[in-house]
């Protein structure tokens, strides 16, 4: 009987707006299941998401209203085979030997879902990229 691999573990980090990293972990999980452990986390959270995020995100069938946005930890990057940081790379703490993918994504103006739908655009394509690196099929 053969043992099944370890599921990688991935951390979205994006410290000035949580709501970015809090959209790719969504995405992730949404496209993956339980094939990837995957977290997210910024520096300074609000206690909510934001409304907008959370709206453009229902747009697409994921729901995230009911997260809470997690403080960035030396453990949690430590811990994670691939840390891909959203816009904030200075701001994380870096381990040699170590994955991180910067995701560099332009935030356009305004703070209402037509602001969000481009980012969010751009972080589910960049997770489907992401999912046929780590050789996982996404979900139909």
């Amino acid at each position: 009987m053969s043992t099944p691999a370890p599921r990688p573990s991935v951390l979205f980090v994006c410290v000035h707006n949580a709501g970015r990293s809090q959209m790719g972990a969504a995405f992730l999980t949404h496209l993956a299941g339980d094939r990837v452990e995957v977290r997210s986390a910024g520096s300074a959270p609000a206690d909510a998401v934001n409304p907008a995020v959370v709206e453009a995100m229902k747009e697409v069938g994921v729901d995230i209203s009911a997260q809470k946005p997690k403080v960035l930890t030396t453990e949690a990057v430590r811990s994670s085979d691939v840390v891909i940081t959203m816009g904030c790379g200075d701001a994380c703490p870096v381990f040699p030997g170590k994955r991180y993918l910067d995701w560099q994504l332009d935030d356009p103006a305004g703070q209402g879902v037509e602001a969000v739908r481009p980012i969010r655009a751009a972080i589910e394509q960049r997770v489907r990229e992401l999912l046929g690196e780590l050789g996982i099929a996404a979900a139909a």
